[in-house]
C-alpha cells in the first residue's frame, strides 16, 4: 500500500530513532526533476577549436572593448594623436627657422648642428608638458590662467599672447611673400596680400573642424619635407655632417647664432595651441588619460623628429653649398640664389616651394592658436576669417612701409622672445601642482629640468633682445 507523503510525520528535531514497522519509510510515487530554465543553464564553452556548442543556448553578448584596446584600434588612436603633433611641428619649420639655420650653415658649416639637436630635444620636452596639461586637467593653458590668476594678470597674459600671435603672422607673411617673389617675381607687398588671401582660402576649406585642418597642414608639411629631401639628396649635404655633433663654438658670432637657434626653440603660440589639442573630456578615466598621454608623447617625438631633420637639413644644405661662397648673404633671396647657382634651378625651385608651404601652414597654425588664446583667456570667440583679416593687417602695414624682409624677421623674433617667459612660467607652475594634475603631476626631476630649461631659454632670449635692440 502506497502512503501519501503528506501523511508521513517526521520525528521531532534531534530524534535519532529510525522509523518503526508501524511507520514504514514512504516511497515516492515518481521522482521527477524539472529542468532548469534555458536561460539559467550553466554551460562551459569548449576551448578546443571546432568544438560544437549547445545550439539551444542563448547567444552571449560579446564584452565591449575599450577604445584602442585592439591592435587596429591602437593604430587608429595613434594616427589620431599624430594630427596635433604634426600641427605643432609646423611652427618649428617656419620662415624664421629657414633664415636662422641657413645663416648658421653658410657662415660656419656644420659647426652648429649639435645646437639644432639640443634645441629639438628641448622642444619635445616643452611641448610634452603643454600636451600633458590638456590631457590631465581637460583645460588648456589659457583657461587655467584665467581660472587661477588675478584678473589683471590674466588680461596682461592675454595681451602679450595676442602680440606674440601677430608677430608670428609677420614672419609667415614675410616668408610667403618672399617665396612668391622668388617663384613669380611679385613685389613684396602684393605678394604678402596674395599670401593673406591664400590663407583665407585654406581656412575656408578647413574650418574650425580640427580634423580637416590637420589634413591640410599635413599636406603642406609633406611638400616642405619633400622639398628639402630633394635638395639634400641633390647636394649630398649629409656627407661629413657628423663633425657638427661635437659641441663647440668659434667666437662670439657663433655663440649668438647658437643662442638664436635655441631661443627659437620655444614657440609660445604653439604651446597654447597644443595644450588645447590635447584636452580630454572631464569624465575620461585615469587609465585612458595615461594611455592618451603615452600616444601623444610617441606622436610628438615622431613629428618633432621630422622637424628636427628638416632643420638639420637646412643647416647642412647651406654648409655644403653656401659655406665660403662670396655672394652668400643672410637673406632668404640670397640663399635661393646660392642654391640655384650651386645645384641648379630645380633645387632653387624646391627651396621656394618649401618656403611657401612653410609660410601658409604656419599662418594657419597661428590663426588657430589665436582662437585658442582668445577663447581661453577671455571666453570670447571670433570667426576664423574675421580673425585672419584682423591679424593680417599689422604685418601688411609694416611691409607697406618698405620694411626689409630680414629686418621684419628680426622684429618677429624679438617679439616672440619677449613672450617666452610668460608662457613657460605658468606652464611650469601648473604642471607641478598636484591639485590640478592629480596623478600626472610632474616628478621632482621633471620639475627641476623644466625649471632649468625655463631659466636658460628665457635668459638666452633676453640676450637676443638686448643685442637686437643695441644693434
Amino acid at each position: 500500500m502506497m502512503l501519501d507523503s503528506r501523511s508521513y510525520r517526521h520525528p521531532p528535531t534531534g530524534t535519532l530513532n529510525p522509523p518503526t514497522e508501524e511507520q514504514p519509510v514512504p516511497q515516492a510515487e515518481q521522482l521527477t526533476v524539472q529542468p532548469a530554465p534555458r536561460a539559467e543553464r550553466l554551460t562551459i564553452a569548449p576551448e578546443r577549436a571546432g568544438a560544437v556548442h549547445d545550439t539551444a543556448q542563448a547567444p552571449a553578448r560579446a564584452p565591449r572593448r575599450r577604445p584602442g584596446g585592439t591592435r587596429p584600434g591602437r593604430i587608429r588612436l595613434g594616427l589620431t594623436m599624430l594630427g596635433p603633433a604634426m600641427v605643432v611641428s609646423v611652427a618649428y619649420m617656419d620662415p624664421g627657422n629657414f633664415a636662422t639655420n641657413m645663416s648658421a650653415g653658410s657662415r660656419y658649416g656644420p659647426l652648429l648642428l649639435w645646437v639644432i639637436v639640443l634645441s629639438n630635444l628641448v622642444a619635445v620636452f616643452v611641448q610634452y608638458l603643454a600636451c600633458k596639461v590638456g590631457v590631465a586637467t581637460g583645460r588648456d593653458l589659457p583657461e587655467l590662467c584665467r581660472e587661477h590668476t588675478p584678473r589683471v594678470v590674466n588680461y596682461g597674459l592675454w595681451a602679450q599672447a595676442e602680440l606674440v600671435a601677430m608677430a608670428t603672422d609677420l614672419a609667415e607673411f614675410v616668408g610667403g611673400a618672399v617665396a612668391l617673389h622668388l617663384l613669380f617675381g611679385l613685389p613684396l607687398l602684393p605678394a604678402a596680400v596674395v599670401v593673406g588671401l591664400l590663407s583665407l582660402l585654406l581656412l575656408a576649406f578647413a574650418p574650425e573642424g580640427r580634423r580637416r585642418f590637420e589634413v591640410v597642414t599635413a599636406l603642406l608639411l609633406l611638400v616642405l619635407v619633400l622639398g628639402f629631401v630633394y635638395q639634400s639628396v641633390r647636394a649630398g649635404s649629409w656627407n661629413g655632417a657628423a663633425s657638427g655633433l661635437r659641441p663647440r663654438l668659434e667666437g662670439s658670432r657663433s655663440l649668438m647664432l647658437a643662442t638664436g637657434i635655441i631661443g627659437a626653440t620655444v614657440m609660445p603660440h604653439v604651446i597654447y595651441l597644443h595644450s588645447s589639442l590635447g584636452k580630454l573630456p572631464a569624465r575620461t578615466p585615469p587609465a585612458a588619460r595615461r594611455r592618451a598621454l603615452r600616444d601623444h608623447r610617441t606622436s610628438l617625438v615622431a613629428a618633432l623628429g621630422v622637424a628636427g631633420l628638416v632643420n638639420a637639413s637646412m643647416l647642412t644644405l647651406a654648409a655644403t653649398t653656401l659655406h665660403g661662397a662670396r655672394s652668400a648673404g643672410d637673406g632668404l633671396d640670397a640663399f635661393h640664389e646660392g642654391l640655384g647657382r650651386a645645384l641648379g634651378p630645380g633645387a632653387a625651385l624646391a627651396f621656394a616651394v618649401a618656403l611657401l608651404a612653410s609660410g601658409l601652414a604656419s599662418a594657419g597654425v597661428g590663426t588657430f592658436a589665436g582662437q585658442v588664446i582668445m577663447r581661453g583667456f577671455l571666453r570670447r570667440r571670433m570667426p576664423l576669417t574675421t580673425r585672419r583679416l584682423l591679424t593680417m593687417t599689422p604685418p601688411l602695414a609694416l611691409l607697406a612701409t618698405g620694411l626689409d624682409p630680414t629686418t621684419a624677421l628680426v622684429i618677429s623674433q624679438i617679439v616672440l622672445s619677449f613672450g617666452i617667459p610668460f608662457v613657460l612660467a605658468p606652464l611650469l607652475w601648473f604642471t607641478a601642482r598636484r591639485s590640478l594634475m592629480g596623478a600626472m603631476v610632474n616628478r621632482g626631476v621633471t620639475t627641476l629640468c623644466a625649471s632649468v630649461i625655463c631659466a636658460t631659454v628665457s635668459a638666452l632670449n633676453i640676450v637676443l633682445v638686448v643685442r637686437a635692440v643695441s644693434g
